[in-house]
């Protein structure tokens, strides 16, 4: 039993916030990433956050109170990405607050620790999944000629819609499409995270958009044919 709470009525749904809204957050956050990590020998915590870091290694239970509740939220809305259930997104968080604790003493403090926290997060619902995702990569895919231009259809869908479709997509889609379209991971990365070719990714990627992309329309005309009855 963990000692920290299950996050399980923390929803992720803004009804003002639209998908792409979060891709554009996201994208940010990454490149938020990508430049705090080129410059990590100049990253300074704040004192506060330092301190919060300290009595977590120190294994202050206020401390790790405080940081779960800072940053569960928003780590919960990520494992839900990955998860095919709300239950799956509480282990895969339940998890990863454990590894952070468990291992907080080794983090450098050379960038924010919500990024490293993001990491551990990911790192944990991958392998939740590997076990599913494993069958899907075993046969090797060939590549799909697609439209890179082709236009999804997200401003009819809140974010909370989109995120139930993509969990309705098949695990290795579901994985690959999040990392690449969300997280803003390369194929290459994705092939190492995954143990996969880098034309398997690309693959994935196209059938997975192609398999969203026809999942959105259905809902869409779904909805149309509702309102006019």
């Amino acid at each position: 039993m963990s000692e920290f709470p299950i996050m399980s009525n923390i929803s992720v749904h803004n009804g003002s916030q639209s998908f792409e809204d979060v891709e554009n957050q996201t994208n940010q956050e990454e490149e938020s990433i990508t430049e705090t990590t080129t410059t990590r020998s100049s990253y300074i915590p704040s004192s506060e956050e330092s301190q919060l870091i300290n009595d977590c290694i120190k294994g202050k239970r206020q401390a790790q109170h405080s940081l779960y509740e800072q940053f569960a939220p928003k780590m919960y809305a990520i494992a839900m990405r990955y998860a095919k259930t709300t239950l799956e997104a509480d282990d895969i968080l339940q998890e990863s607050f454990i590894n952070v604790f468990k291992h907080i003493e080794k983090f450098a403090q050379d960038c924010p620790i919500e990024f490293w926290i993001r990491r551990i997060v990911i790192n944990q619902a991958l392998k939740t999944g590997r076990s599913k995702y494993d069958k899907a990569f075993k046969e090797e895919v060939s590549d799909i000629n697609y439209n890179s231009e082709e236009n999804i259809i997200l401003d009819q869908f809140d974010l909370e819609e989109l995120l139930q479709i993509i969990r309705r997509l098949p695990d290795g889609f579901q994985q690959v499409f999040n990392l690449y379209a969300i997280e803003g991971y390369k194929h290459k990365e994705i092939a190492e995270l995954l143990g996969i070719s880098v034309g398997t990714s690309k693959s994935q990627y196209a059938r997975a958009r192609a398999q969203l992309q026809e999942m959105l329309l259905k809902e869409d005309e779904s909805y149309e044919q509702l309102r006019k009855q």
